[in-house]
């Protein structure tokens, strides 16, 4: 079969649709999906923009560039504007940090951060309405799963690829050039210009660089860049995604175009989307829920695990679980969310896991617990599942063996929270920075379609200076 004969249109159909979709033709269930995720993204930006190691660097090259000059866009959590393509390289790389932000288990990527961040800051940039950018973040979240589908997530990963920046620079564009109201053609060479801007090693997983959540800021950033240069006339590359140095043919060796085009329009990859619980590594989660539940279900306390052993889909195992000799003790935050060990110990410490228990980073309990910890391929969590994203658990103790399956994480599609416990997630990351604006905040994302303009949705988004 040719490599011509694989393709079948797929930038100009994603274009046509992401330009062309309206608000009015989304099902209810998709407008409040959508809003739920960005909610979810807000709140992770809003606590990362204090804390997150990443953000001094990003804040101080912006200074010291002469780029962090007053604008009409909102940075999450900062009392200050700034203009569209920096606050959305901030909001991405502030609402990925903390790696709380949602996921979409078919493509093994984070859709909001490159998505929610491009359409607010193109909506505050042209005074567009909260039912328009409800619209372009649609249109971003289902270019995104599906470009991600499309690479096929275990070749591309096995290429060395971070699909959330990938992928995402073209669901920026998608987000962003719906909001600024780009024709078909205009989104076509939007994904021109995203096409020669995708990028995201894994090589951060190496030595826990702050690459990551630098490489979804630029992904938003450059996605924002190539929506406007497209508004403006500019001639971007055609065939982004299928041509013969494309997306599908540089970036996999495992392509399946269709996947990029399938019941588009009909099947809406948004209402896939799943939140996370827990602020790491989505592959940790199904064993992180397994060592609770153990944990409290045969009240278990850590003296008394002897070993745990961890099986996960291979996918897992490359990103959390080895070298074992480089995953077990992290060193710094980046290092523990991708550390299957390190999470592990904690959850069986004290039955949870948030983000301020990265305070435990080099405690000797959780130490030596993680020493007790070894993580291994189990290949049946690979055979006829929806996702990679099971986990299987075997502890052995003090009183016995316990031993766990877990097939979906919870926060999946399935196990989706409802409203209290969003709002709940969010004000504990927002409130410590937001204070009573926190809640306002959240109220007014739940009802973002009703605001003429998006910034008046985002008022509470800015802290006293």
């Amino acid at each position: 079969m040719g490599y011509r004969s694989l393709m079948a249109n797929e930038t100009s159909i994603l274009a046509r649709f992401a330009a062309s979709l309206r608000f009015e033709a989304l099902p209810e269930a998709v407008v409040r999906r959508a809003q739920a995720l960005t909610l979810d993204l807000l709140g992770s930006a809003t606590r990362a923009r204090g804390e997150a190691a990443v953000a001094p660097s990003i804040l101080a090259m912006l200074a010291d560039l002469g780029l962090d000059g007053a604008g009409p866009a909102t940075v999450i959590g900062d009392p200050r504007g700034y203009a569209p393509p920096i606050a959305a390289l901030l909001n991405g790389a502030f609402g990925h940090a903390l790696d709380f932000d949602d996921t979409h288990a078919p493509s093994s990527l984070h859709p909001s951060a490159p998505v929610v961040p491009a359409a607010l800051a193109a909506g505050e940039a042209v005074g567009a309405s909260g039912q328009t950018v409800l619209a372009g973040i649609v249109a971003g979240y289902e270019v995104i799963c599906r470009l991600g589908e499309a690479l096929d997530p275990t070749a591309h990963y096995a290429r060395g690829f971070h699909p959330t920046a990938t992928a995402g620079v073209f669901a920026a564009a998608a987000a962003a050039g719906r909001v600024l109201g780009l024709s078909s053609e205009q989104m076509i060479a939007a994904f021109g210009v995203a096409g020669s801007q995708a990028a995201g090693s894994l090589q951060f997983l190496r030595d826990g660089a702050w690459n990551k959540p630098w490489q979804v800021g630029a992904a938003v950033m450059n996605g924002v860049i190539a929506a406007s240069l497209a508004a403006n006339g500019f001639k971007g590359a055609g065939e982004a995604i299928e041509g013969r140095h494309g997306l599908l043919a540089g970036y996999t060796d495992g392509a399946r175009p269709e996947r990029a085009i399938q019941g588009l329009g009909d099947e809406w990859k948004t209402l896939e989307i799943a939140v996370k619980p827990y602020p790491c590594c989505r592959y940790a989660h199904a064993a992180l829920d397994a060592l609770i539940a153990l944990r409290a279900g045969h009240g278990l306390v850590a003296d008394s695990v002897r070993g745990v052993e961890i099986g996960l889909h291979r996918n897992g195992v490359a990103l959390v679980g080895e070298p074992a000799d480089d995953k077990r003790w992290p060193a710094n935050v980046v290092q523990g969310q991708f550390s299957m060990y390190f999470t592990g110990a904690v959850a069986l410490a004290q039955g949870r896991f948030g983000w301020d228990d990265y305070g435990r980073l080099g405690d000797p309990q959780i130490e030596a617990l993680a020493g007790r910890i070894v993580v291994r391929r189990d290949e049946g969590l690979e055979r006829g599942r929806p996702h990679p994203f099971g986990a299987s658990v075997r502890l052995v103790t003090d009183r016995g063996v316990f031993e766990r399956e877990v097939a979906d994480p919870s926060g999946e599609p399935q196990t989706f929270p409802d409203e209290a416990a969003q709002r709940s997630k969010f004000l504990a990351l927002a409130e410590p920075v937001l204070g009573d604006g926190a809640l306002r905040l959240a109220e007014s994302i739940w009802r973002l379609e009703t605001f003429a303009r998006t910034a008046q949705a985002l008022e509470a988004a800015r802290p006293a200076a």
